[in-house]
């Protein structure tokens, strides 16, 4: 059983990982020009959404295994959903930088 704590912290570190590293493909491109940058960042769209689904998809089916869970479940699930804004526009704006 995962405590309430460790649900939460879950949810927090995947966001903060991805955000972070991100972060760091978007402005390492953006002040360097360098592709690799550009490369990284676009693997991190495709490998970091398939990620995060899969953890998505466990917090949600555990939140509605465990009844007394679901709440917490729930709030981490919602911190992993604010990625997804975020992923949508620096894909935009790495697109238009690079083509």
């Amino acid at each position: 059983m995962m405590s309430e704590r460790n649900i939460l912290n879950l949810g927090k570190a995947v966001f903060g990982v991805f955000f972070l590293i991100g972060n760091i493909c978007l402005f390492g491109y953006v002040f360097t020009k360098d592709f690799h940058f550009a490369d990284v960042g676009l693997l991190l769209v495709s490998y970091g959404a398939v990620f995060n689904l899969i953890v998505l998809a466990g917090l949600m089916l555990y939140g509605l295994i465990n009844n007394h869970k679901r709440k917490i479940c729930f709030q981490s699930a919602g911190y992993l959903l604010i990625n997804i804004p975020f992923a949508i526009l620096y894909a935009i704006i790495g697109w238009n930088l690079i083509f």
